[in-house]
């Protein structure tokens, strides 16, 4: 089969200029990109009052999130996007703050144990595939957009309170989210040029509370019976949050940072994971060679029976499409950082408090650190080729102490559902109907993704 290069948008042969990057960036970060950020080792972008500092060299990409990562905090005005929604919460707090939430918030999370939860992940896909198999008796084709979300945030659901999603708050979700992801992507773009941004703010936080206040209703009552020394019958994720202390104060989390946290853990463990899967059904639709051996290792590995779990590493070949997946569409595309003090990067002096961008969507599609950066290619991961590659310039998660805590919960409900979905369907593109890749919080599709599902 021949080789597929999956949508991208289109990029400038130069730089391109100020107010551009305004009226781009306004739409989606990606747009503001030119060829030649994808083959240089460092970039910086001059705006009317700082510069931006793009580090792709993967020797300072270590320096700023492994060995010196304390010198590059995350930039405030990550904060200011994702106050809101994720509050004071480990994905954007800096210094002792994160330090202490952290040891906090690990053994929580590892409370949940691979093992123990995929019981409950199966339950979400047993209830996927009956949604799916009234959905495709439908006319038209599947908004799998759609379908992924609510599979993700049903698992993130169930493994953190215990509980499956509605079908009317899975859509409320998707439809909040991506409002607010437009609204702070420009709240953050104005800041950046130091315009108002007040209104944009206002939109934002309108779409975040409206998530916010479906998780807030659930924890609140578990909250006030713990605290209030009624017995838990649920251990899952919430439970180890009301239970854990700080080792030094020996306090519990308050109910607005647990709130924060669940939030966090929700929509980074559903919403990353959501446009993974996405991009992945389109590209195995589009490469029926591959969608094929998927089908072929699933079938023998699962025998038409829940997924043990030992039984998930020897899918290969899902395993492969997640990464190749993850590397051209990387669902964070970038990290900002900011200098705590004056650093030398390479040649450049850059002062306190400047931000410094690490986007694994240029790492991962460098043009001198990948063979065929561009195309689909999960046999890449299993090639000596690209092992220096994978080793150095991917970081779909991060690096450092930094790292996503759910990786690994990540990629097994990723191989689980892939597993299951091609067991059962075949899906193929449609003519003329290509997503668009706009880059805001997340990488997601401007028109959706929409794709033929028929059942095998």
């Amino acid at each position: 089969m021949s080789d597929y290069t999956p949508p991208f948008p289109k990029l400038s042969k130069k730089r391109i200029g100020t107010m551009q990057y305004l009226f781009r960036g306004w739409y989606s970060w990606i747009h503001v990109l030119y060829e030649k950020s994808f083959s240089m080792k460092m970039g910086q972008v001059r705006l009317p009052h700082t510069t931006i500092y793009i580090v792709n060299e993967p020797s300072l990409v270590k320096r700023t999130m492994v060995d010196e990562w304390e010198s590059f905090p995350k930039h405030k005005l990550l904060w200011s996007q994702l106050r809101s929604l994720l509050g004071n919460s480990i994905f954007t707090t800096n210094g002792e703050v994160w330090k202490k939430q952290r040891r906090m918030i690990d053994p929580a999370f590892q409370g949940a144990r691979l093992k123990v939860v995929l019981p409950l992940m199966q339950a979400s896909i047993d209830s996927m595939l009956q949604r799916l198999d009234h959905s495709i008796k439908q006319p038209g084709p599947l908004d799998v957009e759609v379908e992924m979300t609510h599979i993700t945030a049903d698992i993130i659901f169930r493994t953190i309170l215990s509980t499956p999603i509605t079908t009317e708050d899975a859509h409320l979700i998707f439809d909040n989210f991506n409002k607010f992801q437009q609204k702070a992507l420009r709240g953050v773009v104005l800041k950046f040029f130091r315009l108002p941004a007040f209104f944009y703010e206002r939109q934002a936080d309108k779409f975040a509370g409206e998530i916010r206040n479906i998780i807030a209703t659930m924890v609140r009552p578990r909250y006030d019976d713990y605290h209030s020394g009624k017995a838990c019958a649920q251990q899952d994720i919430l439970a180890s949050l009301l239970e854990e202390k700080d080792p030094d104060s020996g306090e519990h989390f308050e109910y607005e940072e647990i709130v924060d946290h669940v939030c966090m853990l929700f929509l980074a463990g559903h919403e990353t994971s959501a446009s993974t899967l996405t991009w992945a059904l389109y590209l195995i639709a589009n490469k029926p060679d591959v969608q094929e051996r998927m089908y072929q290792e699933s079938t023998e590995v699962l025998q038409g029976k829940a997924a043990e779990f030992g039984g998930l590493k020897k899918m290969r070949v899902c395993w492969n499409v997640f990464r190749e997946t993850l590397r051209l569409y990387p669902p964070v595309g970038y990290f900002m950082r900011e200098t705590a003090k004056t650093e030398t990067l390479r040649d450049k002096t850059v002062k306190p408090g400047c931000p410094v961008m690490i986007a694994p969507l240029l790492i991962q599609r460098h043009r001198e650190l990948w063979s065929r950066p561009d195309v689909f290619d999960p046999d890449r991961f299993d090639s000596e080729e690209s092992a220096e590659s994978q080793k150095n310039a991917y970081l779909p998660f991060g690096a450092g102490p930094r790292v996503c805590i759910g990786a690994a919960f990540a990629t097994q409900e990723a191989i689980l559902i892939l597993a299951n979905l091609v067991q059962r369907y075949h899906f193929e593109p449609i003519a003329g109907d290509v997503p668009e890749p706009v880059g805001r919080v997340t990488i997601r599709s401007a028109n959706g993704v929409r794709l033929k599902v028929t059942a095998r």
